[in-house]
């Protein structure tokens, strides 16, 4: 449960940096600064950060530039350095839960316990069968300090560390509202990531990262039309003002957006196989490539699910004196594991779920 003021939610993602404050005003949410810088290639691999001297210039200038004078910051964290695991306990008390948690992430992460930091979330009580539903993250303790150290470095304060898919969710929720009922899939195409979250009767219940991304795209044009990564990464963006798209673009990215809706179809038919359940009524679909309509169009035929974008800022407002709201609009669906982060405050209490 939030309390308190938001943080700066600072999205460092592969292909550039996405950062978002919020207030209140009026008793509702509104966007009062934003920004977004690129990175140079290979800057962040698989969520490690190999260019520190970038990321901390990189930040400095979007905390400049946008005037963003809060250093309490919330950031994201994806890649495989995370775990996340649905487990079941049997019912305990809260203080009786913090004791326990550490022995029983280690029956299900498979890395050194003492390495990890380990957090949790109740998902579900189920008295009739004395169990209970959690929640298990686990992430390791030098990826976290590494980016802690980056963040210190840029003159912020870390002050929650969150995991990209469930910001994703947190969004969702805040703008649209969790069914309390049936299932939905989320997916973020980022440019080196797509997250994949299952939410089942208002609670994730199933979660996955594919390597398969805007960058795979990108990089197949690349090697198709034997041009740059910029080039490539133009042509998949539709080409510039005046710019020609060679023909060839189409079919490549036909091409691979089939294979990425391959992976989509693997995971969802996965999930609906262990879980038991019957069907997903739809997916959500955001993040850099998130526009592409043969990715949607491939995922869709692929799943057999109705597959819609969803935007992050439907019921946000902006504050017209320091954003500009047109543009921000435009690229929304690339800000939003920053948005999701921003909706977290520097006072929160454990849910404990009935």
């Amino acid at each position: 449960m939030a309390e308190g003021k938001n943080l700066v939610g600072v999205d460092i993602g592969a292909s550039s940096i996405k950062v978002v404050q919020l207030k209140e005003a009026r008793k509702k949410l509104q966007v009062v600064r934003w920004g977004i810088a690129p990175l140079p290639p290979q800057t962040i691999i698989d969520g490690h950060v190999m260019n520190a001297s970038a990321v901390t210039e990189a930040l400095g200038r979007l905390f400049h530039e946008q005037k963003i004078q809060q250093k309490d910051i919330a950031i994201g964290v994806y890649g495989q350095s995370v775990i996340v695991r649905k487990i079941t306990v049997p019912i305990m008390t809260p203080a009786e839960l913090d004791e326990q948690i550490h022995w029983e992430a280690e029956q299900h992460i498979p890395f050194d316990i003492k390495l990890m930091s380990i957090d949790y979330e109740v998902l579900r009580k189920r008295p009739e069968a004395g169990q209970m539903d959690l929640l298990l993250v686990a992430a390791k303790k030098d990826e976290i300090n590494d980016y802690a150290s980056i963040l210190r470095e840029a003159k912020l304060k870390p002050a929650v560390v969150d995991i990209n898919a469930f910001t994703v969710q947190n969004i969702f929720e805040h703008e649209y509202g969790l069914p309390q009922d049936g299932t939905i899939a989320l997916l973020n195409v980022g440019a080196a990531i797509s997250s994949l979250n299952i939410v089942s009767k208002g609670v994730s219940a199933f979660t996955r990262e594919i390597t398969n991304a805007g960058n795979t795209i990108t990089e197949e044009i690349r090697k198709g039309l034997s041009c740059s990564f910029e080039q490539a990464e133009a042509y998949k963006m539709g080409g510039g003002p005046g710019q020609i798209v060679p023909q060839e673009i189409t079919p490549i990215i036909n091409q691979t957006c089939q294979g990425l809706a391959g992976e989509i179809q693997r995971s969802l038919d996965f999930y609906l196989a262990t879980s038991g359940e019957q069907e997903i009524s739809r997916i959500y679909i955001c993040g850099g490539s998130a526009y592409l309509a043969p990715l949607t169009q491939a995922i869709e035929r692929r799943a057999r699910v109705p597959v819609q974008g969803f935007d992050p800022m439907v019921n946000l407002a902006v504050d017209a004196k320091f954003v500009n709201e047109a543009q921000l609009r435009a690229i929304s669906a690339q800000m939003v594991v920053a948005l999701g982060l921003s909706l977290r405050c520097d006072k929160e209490r454990r849910q404990w779920s009935a």
